[in-house]
């Protein structure tokens, strides 16, 4: 019995030294923003109050426009997740559940779609975005190279898979249409992936700096991160504050994911599928 405590302690001990050493980052990002005057070394970490504002957020909001920039990140993320849950949940089905000849086939394109670098697509990309669309300086130029997600229809796949087929036999048995079934039978019971995919592809585009980069030149329509490299490269030596400056806008590009993964971290652990079938 002292065995198993002294184990289970030992671990306890373990996994909060690994998180106070993943959080320090994140902690020390914060404080360094509300500094007024930066304190590199380590005493730094843990500042005088009266060394404490929020100025440094109206200096870089005073450059760049915070709220614009958060807009624009939140519009351009939110169309991406909206393309990518929509078309990978009906891409993930027709490849788990339903019946068709090729669908192997197009099972092994999405896989061999992983191994391509993006960066390997920008050139004709721009091209094509840019010059035959004229969707430059927009937010659909920005949304529609990420608007479907290889990724996305993999796991969407794995977890259909997992579904016991009796209950899809069971409903069109009733009378319902493959529709009905992903709507009322499938999506309730991959909870999980939905809140898995959502989170992963809001990282991805919310952090994306070289394609709005590169299709946007106008200051109004840039994300958040492609501001706040333009402020790098161009502002911040202007600043009275440059360090604090920067760490304040990093701190309002990461306090939305960091947020989003709080609220919903603890539906990753839980599965609904068993609910479905009574043993």
């Amino acid at each position: 019995m002292k065995r198993v405590l002294g184990s289970s302690a030992a671990m306890y001990v373990v996994l909060s030294l690994g998180a106070l050493a993943f959080l320090f980052p994140f902690y020390y990002m914060v404080i360094g923003s509300l500094q007024t005057t930066v304190d590199p070394s380590p005493s730094g970490a843990f500042p005088d109050p009266g060394n404490l504002t929020l100025d440094n957020y109206g200096a870089i909001n005073a450059r760049i426009d915070l709220l614009q920039g958060l807009a624009n990140s939140g519009i351009f993320t939110g169309g991406v997740i909206l393309g990518t849950v929509v078309f990978g949940v009906l891409a993930g089905y027709a490849l788990a559940v339903l019946h068709w000849r090729g669908r192997s086939a197009t099972f092994s394109l999405v896989l061999l779609v992983q191994v391509i670098p993006f960066q390997l697509l920008m050139i004709p990309l721009y091209v094509m975005i840019a010059r035959d669309y004229g969707l430059a300086d927009s937010y659909a130029g920005m949304i529609l190279p990420f608007f479907i997600n290889s990724t996305a229809v993999i796991i969407f796949r794995q977890y259909f898979l997992q579904l016991p087929k009796e209950l899809f036999d069971a409903a069109r048995i009733d009378g319902a249409g493959e529709l009905r079934l992903l709507w009322n039978v499938a999506l309730p019971l991959v909870r999980p992936a939905l809140l898995t995919v959502v989170l992963l592809t809001f990282i991805g585009p919310w952090n994306e700096f070289l394609w709005p980069f590169l299709i946007t030149k106008e200051a109004s329509m840039q994300p958040l991160a492609v501001s706040l490299a333009n402020f790098l490269s161009n502002i911040a030596a202007s600043t009275a504050n440059p360090f604090g400056a920067t760490l304040a806008g990093a701190v309002a590009l990461a306090a939305p994911a960091v947020a989003l993964f709080l609220v919903f971290q603890r539906y990753f652990t839980s599965n609904d599928l068993g609910s479905g079938v009574k043993g």
